[in-house]
């Protein structure tokens, strides 16, 4: 069994109500934006990090992560994209790609839309954690935390930081 802490566009903002998650978490996953280097400071001595980077992140950030990571967890296959919209709205590159990767979680970011929705067309979980950051439209800073264990995606919790003006919980 696997805990994942699944976070997206924090912008280079870290805030201090992760750390707790970071420490529960066996393995922390960031779908992208995650906008400065020193950000990773406060992940990458604790916890294995998963990343893509996003379209806001320079190129130290580009050399060290991909854009597109697709890897098996337990036994799901996980595809994960900085952009990638959400079912029924996905780009035609990207529908290619998730039926000949056939993923049972698809994860992204960018929109700062908290989403989970199970989408039949492509027999998937998708998932989007909102945004973690302080930059955006987004109301509120979330995160999302959930086990692997076999073939199940379970025990899926929403975490609520506050405003995103800065306010923390």
């Amino acid at each position: 069994m696997k805990k994942i802490l699944l976070i997206s566009d924090t912008h280079g903002y870290f805030e201090p109500g992760l750390l707790k998650h970071v420490q529960a978490a066996d393995e922390v996953w960031h779908a992208g934006d995650i906008g400065a280097p020193e950000f990773l400071e406060h992940i990458l001595p604790f916890k294995p990090l998963r990343a893509v980077y996003g379209n806001i992140d320079g190129a130290e950030i580009r050399k060290a992560y991909p854009e597109l990571l697709i890897f098996n967890c337990e036994q799901v296959k996980v595809l994960m994209l900085h952009i990638g919209g959400h079912p029924g709205k996905y780009p035609a590159k990207l529908k290619a790609l998730l039926q000949k990767e056939q993923p049972g979680l698809f994860i992204c970011g960018h929109s700062h839309i908290l989403k989970v929705q199970y989408d039949s067309a492509f027999n998937l979980l998708h998932m989007n954690p909102g945004a973690c950051g302080r930059e955006g439209f987004h109301q509120v800073k979330t995160a999302l935390t959930f086990e692997i264990e076999g073939k199940d995606i379970k025990n899926l919790s929403l975490i609520e930081f506050g405003k995103r003006s800065g306010v923390t919980s």
